[in-house]
């Protein structure tokens, strides 16, 4: 496999040809240590020649245009204070917790890698298996999830990602994975790779919480199977300074269920991208994210970028976005529903929303539809706005104090992502909490 110099010399030499992205590159091969790769040398082998190919983005790209990439591109990080770590969400409902610490997995403190109908295992202890499960699905959904848009930040990751969280299903697993991120170090550049199988019939749960990095890239790569139920709740801890990008990659085979929602509170700079593959008749997947962003202690912007294919026939998708930004945020959002020749019967929805808490935040939103079957029904909507002032008015006059009065309506805005989380248990465990820390800074004038 190349090592990192022969590739950055590789993009030096590009960037010499005054294409945008190459220098960056170049810049950041330039300081990686690449994993020496077992069953994903082959992955990363050819992760490296497709990022030789496409570059790292430029503010011209066209799905970049909203989010200047400059921070995600730079070689390192700049060093972020680590607020305090304790967040508490889920933890009185039983699960199997797993621990990373600045992108390492942390056995010490992780429960036990067992369980009834599930195999887990961490990418940095399985490398040397050639005959592991995942050889043939680490680094492949992401590869086909670069076509029509290109995502270099997702093929950086399968190339140079150094640790994640291997699971494979086979039975209907009773209590959530926990996957729980802890950060010590100020200036903690992680990369990470998840892997998911669930084989035909199964269902799990996957949660996410916690700091990842002072900056961080995380791919989630989830095959559904057949019949299949995969639900995942991600909620970042609120006033980490945080810079981040995810990525989802999913294949949904038939009669089964996707479901993603992420919650976010506060950071400084994040992006999550979604490819959500509906491969099989009578499938499901659905896409949520509720956002609350403050500027007031620096800068604030939130980019969910999102791409439902269906290909197959009867299947369902559901996007629904909901951000409430405050004292100049800015969030954005871009979602896709493409709909391929043949695939009828198909039921695509998308709505994306956003309440500005003051008149210098900003919501950006390019919704689309690319539909080539005729027997569909497909939509999408998309809104900005403040607080319905009838409402306020409405719940005052009724003795609700002015304070009392704007959680409950950011509350109620947000409910129809929140909504998207199946587990009672769950949601309202994420509703208490932002309830909350609503609450709390309720009375701050400008402040979310």
């Amino acid at each position: 496999m190349a090592d990192t110099a022969v590739l950055a010399a590789q993009a030096a030499a590009s960037a010499d040809k005054a294409r945008p992205g190459d220098a960056a590159l170049a810049a950041r091969l330039d300081v990686l240590t690449l994993p020496e790769g077992g069953f994903t040398r082959a992955a990363r082998e050819d992760a490296a020649q497709r990022l030789q190919a496409m570059g790292l983005p430029g503010p011209r790209d066209e799905y970049w245009r909203y989010t200047d990439p400059a921070l995600f591109n730079a070689a390192r990080p700049e060093a972020a204070e680590i607020a305090g770590d304790s967040s508490t969400l889920f933890t009185e409902i039983e699960r199997l917790n797993l621990v990373f610490v600045d992108g390492r997995f942390d056995a010490a403190a992780s429960d036990k890698l067992e369980g009834e109908g599930v195999e887990i295992e961490n990418l940095a202890s399985a490398e040397g298996r050639a005959d592991h499960w995942a050889a043939g699905l680490y680094g492949r959904l992401e590869a086909a999830g670069q076509q029509p848009v290109k995502r270099p930040f997702a093929v950086l990751n399968t190339l140079t990602a150094s640790d994640g969280v291997l699971i494979r299903v086979t039975g209907r697993i009773g209590r959530p994975v926990h996957i729980t991120y802890h950060r010590s170090a100020v200036d903690a550049d992680v990369s990470l790779h998840h892997v998911v199988k669930l084989e035909e019939g199964a269902e799990l749960t996957l949660l996410e919480t916690g700091a990842i990095g002072a900056r961080s890239n995380v791919v989630l790569e989830v095959e559904v199977g057949k019949g299949a139920r995969f639900h995942h709740v991600s909620a970042k801890r609120a006033n980490d300074p945080k810079l981040g990008i995810g990525h989802i990659f999913a294949r949904v085979e038939s009669e089964a269920l996707f479901k993603s929602f992420a919650l976010t509170v506060n950071g400084r700079m994040m992006r999550n991208e979604a490819v959500i593959d509906i491969a099989g008749d009578d499938a499901i997947a659905h896409i949520a994210a509720a956002v609350l962003g403050d500027g007031d202690t620096g800068r604030f912007h939130h980019d969910d970028t999102v791409f439902i294919i269906h290909g197959a026939e009867r299947c369902e998708s559901r996007q629904v976005f909901k951000k409430v930004l405050k004292n100049s945020a800015e969030g954005v959002f871009q979602g896709k529903i493409l709909v391929k020749p043949g695939a009828q019967k198909t039921d695509g929805y998308q709505i994306s929303q956003g309440l500005l808490l003051d008149e210098g935040s900003q919501f950006l939103a390019k919704p689309e539809l690319e539909i080539y079957a005729d027997d569909v029904k497909c939509s999408h909507g998309s809104t900005t706005g403040a607080l319905d002032e009838t409402a306020l008015f409405y719940l005052r006059s009724r003795g609700v104090p002015k304070e009392r009065a704007i959680v409950l309506l950011v509350l109620s805005f947000l409910a129809d992502a929140l909504e998207e989380i199946e587990d009672e248990r769950l949601r309202d465990d994420i509703l208490g909490r932002l309830e909350d820390w609503l609450t709390q800074r309720a009375g701050n004038q400008g402040k979310a």
